[in-house]
């Protein structure tokens, strides 16, 4: 059997570089060196294309060890050298001599659509959503808007621009609070993994939320907070996609924040969900329903609400390229779904060529 040629593409410009990196070292782990030759690729954190050599050890030694998971070393090569070492591409990578792209990469530059755009332009299969599905499910307001024309029920929100929040600060205060109340989270448009998330119980509280988020985007959203349950499905598929059983998140902080996420770890999570079989079965309903609202392919993470009180489900978002770290719940979930972590790799590599061969018809 010929191997597949398989580039993993990671890094990036986005605030979850390190995420990034860890997601590509299980990946590249992962991966059977019987089926698959693998390709690394980095972008670094200023855009800089890295082949050749070992480009993923470079980047993790300029990483921010303690958002790696590890101790501080010291010692560490400047990123000018490990950008002067191991060139750029296209010269140091043939990148028509590979059979598919993996490209792990989370927040913007990466799960935005815009790396999609590159590997549109260069005729290459690449695993994960499209440019158009991409980009909407990166930006939160798009998305929730796609979400309401779908008829998914979702908490109520606001979107801020962060001009006009610059510009009359207490009157964006004044209508959030006559639409919203307490408490609410506020939430950079475009960005992934809880990076600028704050959860808000007062107006002192809801400024320093909306300052905390304008640093990372120009789009603010505002979301009404409720007492419910955090419940994810995993979608694997493309036309025809598949839902996992559901999982639940046991936030050990007051919501699942970045550094829970990918620094303590002391979130436990319950998969499958201890969930009534109509509302587990309403819920992989939804993530489906939500995957193909946005026009998804190969793979997506959808996070819901169950409101406590009455059960009531409310959509809160999709993830178009979830983490792949060891802690990361979308390769869990297909685990107890009865897909294995290679397995789950094979698959999304197989509907990569698939959707492909589908654009190319």
């Amino acid at each position: 059997m010929t191997k597949r040629r398989v580039g993993i593409v990671f890094g990036g410009k986005s605030g979850e570089h390190e995420v990034s990196l860890k997601s590509a070292r299980a990946v590249m782990n992962a991966l059977d060196p019987a089926k698959y030759t693998v390709v690394p690729i980095g972008i670094s954190r200023n855009g800089q294309w890295l082949s050749g050599g070992d480009p993923l050890l470079a980047l993790e030694q300029q990483a921010d060890q303690k958002m790696l998971g590890r101790a501080p070393q010291a010692g560490l090569v400047s990123e000018t050298a490990i950008v002067q070492s191991a060139g750029s591409l296209p010269e140091h990578t043939n990148m028509a001599a590979l059979d598919v792209i993996i490209p792990v990469l989370h927040g913007p530059f990466g799960e935005d659509g815009t790396i999609q755009g590159v590997f549109e332009l260069a005729n290459l299969p690449y695993v994960g959503c499209g440019v158009l599905a991409a980009s909407v499910g990166m930006d939160k307001g798009l998305m929730k808007s796609a979400f309401a024309a779908a008829g998914l029920p979702q908490v109520p929100w606001q979107l801020v621009l962060r001009r006009d929040w610059q510009q009359q600060p207490e009157a964006v205060y004044e209508r959030l609070e006559a639409i919203l109340h307490y408490p609410m989270f506020v939430k950079p448009a475009n960005l992934g993994s809880s990076v600028g998330i704050s959860k808000v119980s007062n107006r002192a509280e809801l400024a320093a939320g909306i300052a905390e988020a304008a640093g990372y985007d120009r789009r603010i959203v505002i979301e009404q907070g409720i007492n419910a349950r955090e419940i994810e499905v995993a979608i694997l598929g493309n036309d025809d996609p598949a839902p996992s059983v559901p999982g639940e998140v046991l936030p050990a902080n007051d919501f699942y924040d970045y550094a829970d996420k990918y620094l303590e770890g002391q979130t436990q999570f319950a998969i499958p969900a201890e969930l009534e079989a109509a509302t587990s079965e309403q819920l992989r309903a939804m993530a489906v329903t939500a995957f193909k609202a946005i026009d998804g392919a190969g793979l997506a993470r959808v996070d819901f609400f169950v409101e406590r009180e009455t059960g009531a489900i409310y959509i809160n978002e999709i993830n178009t390229f979830p983490g792949f770290t060891a802690m990361s719940q979308y390769p869990k979930l297909w685990e107890a779904t009865g897909v294995s972590y290679s397995e789950l790799l094979d698959r999304l590599i197989d509907l990569a060529i698939e959707r492909y061969h589908e654009r190319g018809r």
